[in-house]
């Protein structure tokens, strides 16, 4: 017999705001965040799929690339971060790369399909004459036609205005995670500080970059108090990073229980459910992921990766592997539409040569 199959999960609903208060409250509770989390599996990826056809072409993903600029030497004692002086990973301190060599950096990763490139500095919050030399590098990936972003840490309103006049598009800023987990991962920076600096940014007229970390031993309840903290942001921000805890020896978050795949992929879900718009990119730790998770995050509504073999200082799937993953998967990637799918057949025609 065949039985009746709704056509889409129950909604979370949220009654219209009667009043002033109402209006007032979060646009995403943390309450219902968590009920997306409670979903059957299937019914939450259908609902996410639904959402992110809605606002997204579903074949398509956005490439970013990451450099880090200023490696090492970081004050923060952020404890998942191998870059912090607090502990011994063997990550050395490096001065500010020069511009040519950022130039090289952009122009390489423009000719693998890059349309992002980003820049990020081991620094708590940067000096003036830091942000001047900054500047000048955003100038050289604008000079590329590439999309210019950076993450140097806490920011004045000052600085993010310069870095506006330099042609910067983005400007990352992680809140991490839940602000109940917060005092749990790092004690350098409150959390107020980062609220601060995402204002800073975007009153500087600069699209907002910020996501967190999930895998560093907090619950459900706290990742989707995390999820709902970007989205209840005024406006959400426009990129979303969900980053898989990269486990480096010598952190204080080396040894934590991994993250069950399917957990990472529901908050991917609840990510494109409540920002609709927004660009929900996979982040570090795509390599423990492999490729039947990426492709369960992109039917999930991930629009983004960073691409590239290295992010900051651990490793990311080289670009021959992006390409035959999304190749495979029949994906085209932002402005360079045809570019993966061209490069996969050229290297399938050349497997099938004689």
């Amino acid at each position: 017999m065949q039985t009746d199959i709704p056509a889409q999960p129950v909604p979370v609903l949220r009654r219209a705001p009667a009043s002033a208060a109402d209006a007032a409250a979060p646009r995403w509770p943390v309450a219902d965040v968590a009920a997306l989390f409670e979903l059957p599996f299937i019914d939450l990826i259908y609902r996410a799929q639904q959402v992110h056809r809605a606002h997204h072409d579903a074949n398509e993903v956005q490439l970013s690339t990451l450099l880090s600029i200023k490696t090492g030497g970081c004050p923060e004692d952020c404890a998942y971060c191998p870059q912090s002086v607090h502990y011994d990973t063997g990550v050395q301190a490096d001065k500010l790369l020069d511009p040519d060599a950022v130039a090289a950096a952009a122009r390489a990763a423009r000719e693998q399909g890059a349309t992002r490139f980003c820049m990020g500095a081991a620094w708590r919050a940067p000096k003036d004459r830091d942000i001047e030399k900054v500047a000048e590098l955003v100038r050289v990936v604008k000079a590329q036609g590439l999309e210019s972003c950076c993450t140097l840490g806490m920011l004045t309103d000052t600085q993010a205005h310069t870095l506006k006049k330099a042609g910067l598009d983005y400007y990352n800023h992680n809140l991490d995670t839940a602000r109940e987990a917060y005092g749990r991962i790092i004690t350098t920076r409150t959390y107020d500080d980062r609220l601060q600096t995402l204002q800073h940014v975007r009153e500087a007229g600069i699209h907002v970059c910020c996501g967190g970390i999930v895998g560093m031993g907090e619950s459900r309840q706290e990742r989707a108090g995390l999820i709902a903290q970007i989205a209840n942001l005024d406006p959400y921000p426009e990129s979303v990073p969900i980053n898989n805890l990269v486990q480096v020896k010598g952190t204080p978050l080396h040894g934590t229980e991994p993250l069950d795949p399917f957990e990472f992929v529901r908050t991917i879900a609840a990510a494109r459910i409540a920002m609709p718009k927004a660009r929900v990119r996979l982040s570090a730790g795509r390599q423990q992921l492999g490729d039947a998770v990426q492709a369960l995050c992109f039917l999930a509504g991930a629009n983004s990766i960073f691409y590239g073999d290295k992010l900051l200082t651990t490793g990311n799937p080289d670009w021959s592997a992006d390409r035959r993953l999304l190749g495979a998967l029949g994906i085209a990637c932002g402005d360079g539409r045809n570019r993966i799918r061209d490069t996969v057949s050229a290297m399938a025609g050349e497997r099938a040569a004689p």
